[in-house]
């Protein structure tokens, strides 16, 4: 059984930079091996009998095996690929199965930051298990963040923290792009983004764009937000709205000018919009730069 692990000290300094490991290791469990293996400080180990409750977050990457997990909501299947993440306060309890053992690659932490990221909508105790695949760059990023604490050079936390955030990226990144990666949709999708960003200024029927090539309007739309996080028209906007704050700012034209360059039907219909997205008004906004 090969195992790495260390378990870290914080500053202020470094819990007031909102993100902090608190661990970070990782361990190939062998076929037939008892488990979870000793060596553990008291409020880390557990017993598959009693499971445990942390306090902070954990994000675990099994990139080899495969094996259980269970928190309060319900047992789930981790296989290879597979990653499970442990919200603070949860009870759960994990292990390899028996006749393939796994290899575990895990982070602990904790903050204010830490807290917002996994707010997002992919990370739930409902359905703690994400299967992302064998993904050198998980595996990668992880590697780097044990290289970091086993040296503990100044600033390290700093380093591997930005560390995490980029893992749990490289995460929701996996799961955007499940369904479409390699396929004529994700083609599609991307010469669309790029005709939106040459045309910023025209008027973009959405639903005869998605007949010129042949794909319902409807599944264009869904898997466009899967895509990109945003509908295809508000994709559109959102461009229109970026090229419209250039023009106000490296620009002397006035913003009915701006509004009518950029194909809105009117310059209330554009400030509306405008103030929507950006929080202040078209003349607020050139105000404020300026």
């Amino acid at each position: 059984m090969k195992r790495q692990f260390k378990y870290l000290t914080t500053s202020d300094e470094d819990i007031s930079w909102g993100i902090h490991l608190n661990v970070a290791g990782s361990a190939q469990i062998a076929p037939e091996t008892i488990y979870p293996p000793g060596q553990h400080p008291s409020e880390y180990s557990f017993t598959w009998e009693n499971g445990r409750i942390l306090r902070e977050f954990q994000i675990n990457y099994i990139s080899q095996g495969a094996g259980i997990f269970e928190n309060k909501q319900g047992r789930f299947h981790v296989s290879e690929g597979s990653v499970f993440v442990i919200f603070p306060n949860e009870w759960h309890r994990y292990k390899p199965l028996t006749k393939t053992g796994w290899v575990e690659n895990y982070v602990g932490f904790s903050g204010k930051i830490a807290e917002q990221l996994l707010q997002n909508k992919l990370f739930t105790k409902e359905q703690p298990v994400i299967n992302c695949g064998i993904k050198e760059e998980l595996i990668d990023t992880h590697l780097k963040i044990l290289d970091l604490v086993e040296k503990e050079q100044p600033g390290y936390q700093q380093i591997a923290s930005g560390l995490v955030v980029k893992l749990l990226g490289y995460i929701i990144s996996f799961e955007k792009q499940k369904g479409l990666s390699g396929k004529r949709i994700a083609k599609i999708i991307e010469e669309v983004r790029f005709a939106m960003r040459q045309n910023i200024e025209e008027t973009i029927n959405l639903e005869e764009t998605a007949a010129h090539y042949n794909v319902g309007y409807s599944y264009f739309r869904k898997m466009f937000k899967k895509y990109t996080g945003v509908s295809p028209g508000q994709y559109h906007l959102q461009l229109r709205i970026i090229r419209a704050k250039e023009l106000l700012v490296s620009t002397n034209k006035s913003i009915k000018e701006i509004s009518l360059d950029l194909g809105f039907q009117t310059i209330h219909y554009f400030s509306l919009l405008f103030k929507k997205k950006v929080g202040v008004s078209p003349s607020a906004y050139r105000k404020g730069i300026n």
